[in-house]
């Protein structure tokens, strides 16, 4: 059993203490004077630290760390036909290990305790995170609507089913691309294998004026209404973007208990618009926070994530302080856990523990007053001391290389 202590910080409650780790869960949150009554072995932290539930990076595409830097200033649909999907039909599998690790590695150092990856090759982004210890919840990208041999139906079925039950830390997913990448028969493929499993859908949803323009003319739908006629408008949809989707649409996946992924970064930067955070969640949606790909966010920093989707959210609503520090930390945290159905995202006994140790001695977090606003508009990745998942230690600052 060993211990992390500083303030112990996440959506409910701010309060100074240590929490005792045994096995993959908290065992215990008690006041750091009775640290001495229990059988602890190591203790990481103290004071000017502050320990935080891990972050759920809900929406991510590891292994494009590879493409970072490349498709400046491109909208969506051209950086995709020009840049990505050219480039991603000469992956290899040694190629997706390299760039995977390299992405995990990533967004361990920044914080992130889980990952929710969407892109092909899943079954070697799984091998990889398995090895490095992350939390990862992993679809195969599938689309039958774009002529695309590394997003068949079969292989992301065959992906599913293959590690279904088969680790403790790497959950199968179903990871349709997009609405308009996907048809309606396969949509509703999907939502019946859901259905029967349990599991996540984790999709695209309205990213571009392209998309949403493909299902209108095909199926005279929105892409939230195409959802609907699937069978995917429920709890177990995790929804991506949706920054060209219209009030009623984001009214009908609250009411399914849905999950939208913000993505404020690749949304500014590819599309130069993104949600109005402030409606959502007065709508009661579940909003969750997700860095993207290293390509176009540059970084998968869920602190730099954080930040961007407060200040986006004032430009939005159009007056500052529309959404409050505590929100958008809660999104980044215990609402990602929702979305994926981990019992995780609070620094409680008998959750899972997944927890980040930050290094608050930097200027940067004085004076330590409001540290919900510390942790989203001033700290960064490179704060991170320690992550530890499913209570191991796998990311420490000391040993990084």
């Amino acid at each position: 059993m060993f211990a992390l202590v500083g303030k112990l910080v996440d959506y409910y409650s701010i309060r100074d203490g240590a929490v005792l780790i045994e096995g993959n869960t908290i065992r215990a949150v008690v006041p750091v004077k009775e640290l001495r009554n229990w059988d602890v072995d190591e203790v990481y932290g103290g004071e000017n630290h502050v320990v935080i539930p891990g972050f759920i990076n809900a929406h991510t595409h590891v292994a494009m760390a590879k493409f970072r830097g490349l498709g400046e200033d491109l909208p969506t649909e051209e950086w995709l036909e020009k840049i990505v999907w050219p480039m991603e039909k000469e992956w290899t599998r040694k190629e997706i290990r390299k760039w995977a690790e390299v992405g995990i590695r990533e967004a361990l150092a920044n914080g992130s305790t889980t990952i929710n990856d969407h892109y092909f090759f899943a079954d070697e982004i799984a091998k990889v995170a398995q090895r490095l210890g992350i939390r990862a919840f992993i679809g195969q990208t599938v689309m039958d609507e774009v002529n695309f041999s590394l997003a068949s139906p079969e292989g992301g079925f065959r992906f599913f089913k293959k590690w279904l039950g088969r680790s403790e830390l790497v959950t199968p997913v179903l990871a349709p691309h997009a609405t308009n990448t996907v048809s309606l028969g396969l949509l509703r493929e999907i939502a019946e294998l859901s259905k029967e499993t349990g599991a996540k859908v984790h999709i695209h949803l309205a990213q571009s004026r392209w998309e949403v323009e493909q299902v209108k003319r095909r199926y005279g739908l929105s892409p939230v209404e195409l959802l609907g006629k699937a069978g995917l408008l429920n709890e177990k949809t995790i929804g991506v973007h949706g920054v060209y989707l219209k009030e009623g649409d984001f009214s009908k996946l609250a009411q399914a208990g849905s999950t939208l992924v913000h993505c404020p970064t690749s949304n500014v930067k590819l599309e130069g618009r993104t949600v109005n955070l402030r409606e959502l969640m007065s709508l009661g949606l579940n909003v969750a926070l997700g860095n993207d790909s290293p390509n176009p966010t540059g970084i998968l920093d869920p602190f730099l994530e954080m930040r961007t989707a407060g200040m986006v959210a004032n430009l939005t609503a159009g007056k500052a302080h529309a959404v409050p520090a505590r929100e958008i930390f809660g999104m980044a945290t215990l609402f990602g856990a929702r979305a994926l159905g981990l019992r995780a995202g609070l620094i409680k006994p008998g959750y899972l523990a997944d927890l980040v140790l930050i290094n608050a001695e930097e200027p940067w977090f004085r004076p330590m007053k409001n540290l919900y606003s510390l942790l989203v508009y001033s700290a960064r990745g490179s704060d991170v001391k320690m992550a530890v998942v499913n209570g191991r230690v796998q990311y420490s600052a000391e040993h990084f290389s």
